[in-house]
């Protein structure tokens, strides 16, 4: 009992661990976009922050998964990561085409919830 306690705990901190790295990519990701839009200082930057912005997403899948098995808990973070994925694939498809009119709207609304999964990680009643 105490060991499964354990895991849960630990996956959870994971989760924590994930959203937060996710939440600090999408950031770095929005600064850099704005040096980008006012000047070409930002670009390099900008394409450096993609790969790992969308790294991390998948890290918080792998972290959602983990967090769910041991405690056999709701699957609903998996669905939210999930989802999450799918906007970073969809975003990164749009900065590949040069599409900023829908790029930076995705992107604020990506950072806009990946702060509430955030915040919803931190005040969870399990953790």
């Amino acid at each position: 009992m105490a060991g499964q306690m354990t895991a849960a705990r630990g996956g959870l901190t994971f989760l924590k661990a994930a959203v937060a790295l996710q939440t600090l990519s999408l950031f770095f990701q929005a600064t850099t976009a704005g040096m980008l839009l006012s000047s070409s200082h930002g670009s390099e930057l900008h394409h450096i922050g993609s790969p790992v912005m969308y790294g991390a997403s998948i890290l918080y899948v792998l972290a959602a998964i983990l967090a769910w098995r041991p405690g056999g808990g709701s699957p609903r973070p998996i669905l939210y990561a999930t989802g999450f994925l799918v906007l970073a694939s969809v975003q990164v498809a749009l900065g590949i085409a040069h599409m900023t009119s829908l790029h930076v709207p995705l992107g604020v609304l990506m950072f806009g919830l990946s702060t509430l999964a955030l915040a919803r990680c931190w005040v969870s009643k399990r953790s």
